[in-house]
């Protein structure tokens, strides 16, 4: 059987080397597609290939139509809206993501923001500390709990919000102070960090009335999804109170009337680096490896996202 790594963006040749190794001591071919930019040649790749490792390139119907012998795709990293789920099980493919693998460098990266927020951009005036403030984690999940063990290092007060009991219950025994509406989180919290996923339900869902609780000298930090930002809310907010903060890891479509309307309390990354560390590249890669060969040989659907 033929594994195809199809990464626009590669993967390090330490997280190839250790893909490699996984597959060919399974007895798989590994096939290699980098730096393809064209989507005719992810095409022409994929057309004999019987599984797929990607990072965030694109799998559509059209990918999937041009997969015949395709059985499944794994997503290396948490997020996976840009494979088309409904498309993938119709055509009878098993998509996966590998979920915590780089949550620990998307932590790491929110702090950054977060220190950064709080010291003025580092622009010479004199700022604030993060400790003894109050922390919003809004979805504690693995991205989420990294968060709250690294603020418990800051001498942080720790709150979180999240839709789901499971995830109540893990906030309990972590320690953390749980919420019941995310209202409430954005009333009580001098800094937010966002972690909710993008579905038809969060997204745009963080904007002007949302955001507007937060008390005065508030921090919202994005290491999530564009998606979820009500951008023409959010600007208008940002544009009302001069006392409140930006922090993006994704972004904006209207990243230049963001740099104007709130020069000096908005960044963003001009690309999303969450995940991109050394470490959470190999441990993504390797577990996409792993989990192809689980699932080619045993049949193992643990961390499968469509129906």
């Amino acid at each position: 059987m033929k594994v195809l790594v199809a990464t626009d963006k590669p993967f390090a040749k330490v997280a190839v080397d250790g893909i490699r190794k996984e597959i060919e001591a399974a007895g798989y071919e590994l096939a290699l597609l980098e730096k393809y930019g064209e989507k005719n040649k992810l095409l022409e790749a994929v057309a004999d290939s019987d599984a797929l490792i990607i990072r965030s390139d694109v799998v559509d119907t059209e990918v999937l139509d041009a997969a015949k012998q395709l059985k499944i795709v794994v997503r290396a990293g948490a997020g996976y809206d840009n494979v088309d789920l409904a498309s993938a099980t119709a055509h009878h493919v098993c998509v996966m993501n590998t979920p915590g693998q780089n949550s620990n460098a998307v932590a790491e990266l929110a702090f950054g923001l977060m220190v950064m927020a709080a010291r003025n951009l580092y622009n010479g005036t004199s700022g604030s500390e993060l400790k003894g403030k109050k922390l919003g984690i809004h979805a504690y999940g693995n991205v989420g709990r990294n968060v709250a063990r690294i603020a418990k290092g800051f001498g942080m007060d720790i709150y979180a919000y999240d839709a789901f009991p499971a995830a109540v219950e893990a906030m309990k025994q972590d320690g953390i102070t749980p919420v019941e509406k995310a209202e409430d989180l954005y009333a009580t919290c001098n800094i937010v960090s966002l972690h909710i996923p993008a579905t038809p339900e969060t997204k745009g869902s963080i904007g002007h009335d949302l955001v507007g609780r937060m008390p005065k000298g508030g921090i919202l930090v994005n290491t999530a999804r564009k998606e979820v930002i009500d951008e023409e809310g959010l600007l208008q907010l940002l544009s009302e109170r001069t006392d409140l903060k930006y922090m993006t890891d994704i972004m904006p479509v209207r990243n230049a009337e963001f740099q104007e309307k709130a020069a000096g309390r908005y960044f963003s990354t001009p690309k999303k680096m969450g995940a991109q560390t050394a470490e959470a590249n190999i441990n993504a890669g390797i577990a996409a490896a792993k989990q192809i060969v689980g699932f080619l040989k045993d049949g193992c659907e643990r961390f499968r996202v469509n129906k």
